[in-house]
């Protein structure tokens, strides 16, 4: 389980503060005492994803789907900062990525830390 504290659930308010639905989910991630996994799973449903995995493994699995995308080397300096606003608008800008699920994916990637979740794509290049 990866758990959110509640300074860390602040400090992306303050940051995400102009956008309701990443509110929605700070709000979801709060009401599930920081369950990570467990709000993320919940947003999938009302989404109308039907994940059939373990919450842990499927959140993993889904923000791995989008590495490449997450890893771009122009967004990845602002994670490093804990600055995730650029690569909330761009992957919410995406057609075929869930946006209800954008807070999520990118609060899981920083709690991994950027350049472990990012390694595997390093070492290809």
């Amino acid at each position: 389980m990866t758990k959110v504290t509640s300074q860390e659930i602040a400090q992306f308010r303050s940051q995400l503060a102009d956008d309701p639905s990443d509110m929605e989910a700070l709000d979801l991630i709060e009401d599930c005492d920081g369950d990570l996994e467990d709000a993320a799973m919940t947003l999938a449903i009302r989404a109308g994803q039907q994940p059939e995995r373990a919450n842990s493994e499927w959140l993993d699995a889904l923000a791995r789907k989008w590495r490449v995308v997450i890893c771009e080397q122009e967004y990845r300096e602002d994670l490093l900062n804990s600055s995730p606003q650029k690569m909330m608008e761009h992957l919410k800008a995406m057609p075929t990525f869930p946006k209800i699920l954008a807070t999520p994916v990118l609060i899981y990637v920083l709690k991994q830390g950027v350049n472990n979740f990012c390694e595997p794509l390093d070492l290809l290049k």
